[in-house]
């Protein structure tokens, strides 16, 4: 069965750095809706489009194919009194961004009295290479199709 809108598909992924670097690798299989769901990076469902189970391929994106570039302005600073006891770096908290929309800032320094917020994704910025092998392709459910994502063993759970 060939990749297109409405499918459902299964693939292991690595993800390095420019320098080759490991920075995510797939210990269970990803399973996402293909087709414009939002639900997987465009250029990796552009690459895959067509393809069917044992193709393999590994893309070099720019950042702004990837996670985008950084956004300075999601950067800022707040008293560490702002903040219940035990907060760590590496923590993760929802806000609101400069445009009102709901925000994952992450703890990235605490210093004193101050804590460093960034709402940028940790590989924002950064020219990354995805090395894909998809092991399954499956027409999706109506109920996947409804709820824009897949279900079940490695997907979503309601």
């Amino acid at each position: 069965m060939k990749i297109e809108k409405n499918t459902a598909v299964t693939l292991r992924f690595k993800v390095s750095d420019a320098q080759g670097k490991v920075v995510e690798e797939s210990k269970d299989p990803m399973v996402y809706l293909h087709g414009g769901y939002g639900n997987t990076l465009p250029k990796i469902e552009e690459a895959l489009d067509g393809q069917e189970a044992g193709y393999q391929t590994t893309l070099a994106l720019a950042a702004a194919d990837a996670f985008g570039l950084r956004d300075e302005s999601l950067v800022c600073t707040i008293p560490r009194s702002q903040f219940p006891p035990g907060v760590k770096v590496g923590g993760q908290l929802e806000g609101r961004g400069s445009d009102g929309r709901q925000q994952v800032f992450n703890v990235t320094k605490i210093k004193g009295d101050t804590v460093l917020l960034d709402g940028n994704h940790p590989l924002a910025g950064k020219d990354l290479r995805f090395s894909l092998k998809v092991t399954e392709v499956r027409l999706a459910s109506e109920d996947e199709i409804a709820h824009q994502h897949v279900h079940g063993e490695h997907g979503h759970h309601h």
